[in-house]
């Protein structure tokens, strides 16, 4: 208060604290609903199919709500694809060798094949071919940070001589994963002989 304030009166009491926390918990519940339900909903109904509308409704939120925490339903299923993929398929922080490489991309085959976080990213990368928006976001927020990541574990594990590459980084994860993509795209079975081929030819991993 200024010290050249009129004398005080009695106050009004202070109002109490906004309880901030559990706002938090309360916009944290309806996030993760909206997540799940645009999980859900494009299993069962197909990309073309989903819409705003159809996620609020599953996720018992009000549409505005959704429209204020993402411009899009391709910027939701990134959101789902980016959290689920860290828990599921995270690129690892240990000492990277060739048995961890080799079981990093087995890993990565079964995630196309069969986790609902690999369908989301199938789903946004067949939704890229034809709509730059879509690319731009899904390289931006994903595919580029994820290679970053994997291009700086392979790295330490040919500096460890633990791999040989055949190529340079870049187009070794190309080759890589490539045909991996094209394989679940396709709805082929994820084949662990692919992967390891794969590795063998282009990582010449030792022993």
């Amino acid at each position: 208060m200024s010290a050249t304030s009129t004398p005080p009166t009695t106050e009004p009491p202070e109002p109490p604290a906004p309880r901030a926390r559990s706002g938090n918990r309360r916009d944290e519940a309806a996030r993760l609903a909206v997540l799940h339900a645009a999980d859900d909903l494009l299993a069962e109904q197909g990309f073309a199919a989903l819409t705003v509308e159809a996620i609020a409704r599953r996720a018992g939120v009000a549409k505005q709500t959704i429209y204020r925490w993402w411009p899009s339903k391709v910027e939701i299923l990134l959101d789902t694809l980016i959290e689920d993929s860290a828990k599921t398929l995270p690129v690892p922080a240990d000492r990277p060798t060739a048995a961890a490489v080799r079981g990093y991309l087995h890993d990565f085959a079964r995630f196309l094949d069969r986790d609902p976080a690999g369908k989301v990213l199938l789903t946004l990368l067949a939704q890229a071919q034809h709509d730059p928006g879509t690319a731009a976001s899904l390289h931006r927020r994903h595919l580029g940070p994820r290679r970053a990541q994997e291009r700086a574990w392979l790295a330490a594990a040919a500096d460890a001589g633990e791999l040989a590459p055949a190529l340079d980084l870049d187009a070794v994860l190309d080759a890589l994963t490539g045909p991996l993509v094209y394989a679940a795209m396709t709805g082929a079975p994820a084949r662990p002989e692919l992967v390891d081929t794969l590795v063998d030819r282009l990582l010449a991993p030792r022993g």
